[in-house]
């Protein structure tokens, strides 16, 4: 039972920081190419390793 109540408390304060980090962003004037670039990257870090299993 505590165990679900961290997990829930973990949630809520996860949940409230995205909130207030997409309020800043939005408020923000950001690269965007940049942004997708490097987020493209990760995501072809994962897929690559997911693949060959190295990494």
């Amino acid at each position: 039972m505590i165990r679900l109540v961290v997990i829930a408390l973990v949630v809520v304060v996860a949940w409230i920081l995205l909130v207030k980090l997409i309020k800043q962003v939005k408020s923000a004037n950001v690269d965007w190419t940049g942004v997708t670039t490097i987020i493209g990257f990760i995501a072809l870090a994962f897929w690559l390793r997911h693949i060959t299993g190295m990494g």
